[in-house]
């Protein structure tokens, strides 16, 4: 059984924690299909050796996802990606953004933006992204 490489990108000067970074993308990779039902993920060690990160780390965000039913261990074979139904796909799609939504709103507001500073930021933000 191969593993798959897993496009997980580590920004070391982000304020967000390594496993937090790890966890939403890994959990992004599942609810787009771009890790499809049934995937084999490394080993707890190895995908923490492969991303120069502790164990420690690895298994957390394993544990988190699992918790979710986005991941499934079989003892002795491995982690793989649990089947996703289309509905819940929707659901932690939009829990996500969300949730990625809130914590940038905290942070402006943590920096003393007003709403109407966010809301042009926003308008900025969505043009800049979907007028490629």
């Amino acid at each position: 059984m191969q593993d798959v490489k897993i496009p997980i990108q580590i920004n070391e000067n982000s304020a967000e924690p390594l496993y937090h970074q790890i966890e939403n993308q890994l959990r992004s990779l599942i609810i787009t299909g771009q890790l499809g039902e049934g995937t084999h993920l490394p080993s707890i060690r190895e995908f923490a050796g492969s991303l120069n990160c502790s164990v420690i780390t690895v298994r957390r965000v394993y544990q988190d996802l699992e918790n979710e039913g986005l991941l499934r261990t079989k003892q002795g074979t491995g982690t793989f990606v649990a089947q996703v139904e289309a509905g819940d796909r929707e659901n932690y799609r939009l829990k996500a953004a969300r949730e990625a939504m809130l914590t940038a709103v905290q942070s402006a507001k943590a920096v003393g933006c007003t709403e109407e500073e966010m809301e042009s930021l926003f308008w900025e933000a969505l043009k800049a992204v979907y007028s490629k």
